[in-house]
């Protein structure tokens, strides 16, 4: 059986990484694709019960070494009890975040050795990788409008705008590193301009 392709959707708060999530989905579901929608964290019962501890706000301040350690905790369950059976099986996989959101809010936002997160990595994911990450950017304070507009913020969402452009430019940082891999969508534009980038993107993958 031919092996499953992996997209990863990425991209700092408020972009419209939830709307067009769906939208990527019924691209491939009329493009008859048997496509497995996921996150991260989260995607199986004990990474999503990970995912509540990393969102929520505690008395106890959580470490970014811990933050970081969590994060990875989640992805090897994420990972080889749903993203790599999947794939083995033919299924694509779509995934809210992956990897690159670790060395963005990591690696950038909390300023982590980038050389420990490649390290784990390797350790959780060998040599598993996306085939395509489409980088959903736009301004900080749009996103964060945008954010704020949505309800309560999470512990991440709570954090100052200087924390968020960091983020912004790790994201960035990555896509110039492998642009054969990554697809950099303007989401400041209109919805519709947004998804005609996605489905160009899409297509090349498909085609």
């Amino acid at each position: 059986m031919i092996r499953g392709r992996f997209i990863t959707l990425e991209g700092g708060e408020g972009v419209g990484k939830s709307t067009n999530l769906q939208f990527i989905q019924q691209l491939l579901v009329q493009k008859r694709i048997d496509v497995l929608l996921t996150r991260e964290p989260g995607g199986t019962e004990l990474a999503e019960k990970i995912r509540q501890l990393l969102l929520e706000k505690h008395s106890e301040a959580i470490t970014p070494q811990a933050e970081l350690l969590l994060v990875f905790a989640a992805r090897a369950q994420h990972v080889q009890h749903v993203i790599l059976p999947a794939l083995a099986q033919g299924k694509w996989v779509l995934s809210d975040r992956f990897t690159d959101a670790t060395y963005a809010y990591q690696g950038g936002g909390r300023n982590m050795d980038n050389q420990l997160i490649a390290w784990l990595e390797t350790a959780v994911q060998g040599e598993l990788r996306p085939d395509l990450t489409l980088l959903l950017d736009a301004p900080v304070e749009t996103g964060l409008l945008r954010a704020r507009h949505r309800g309560k913020l999470d512990r991440f969402e709570s954090e100052q705008r200087s924390f968020f452009e960091r983020v912004r430019q790790a994201y960035l940082a990555r896509a110039r590193q492998a642009p054969q891999r990554y697809t950099i969508i303007n989401a400041g534009l209109p919805l519709v301009e947004v998804q005609n980038q996605i489905s160009r993107a899409i297509d090349a993958l498909v085609s």
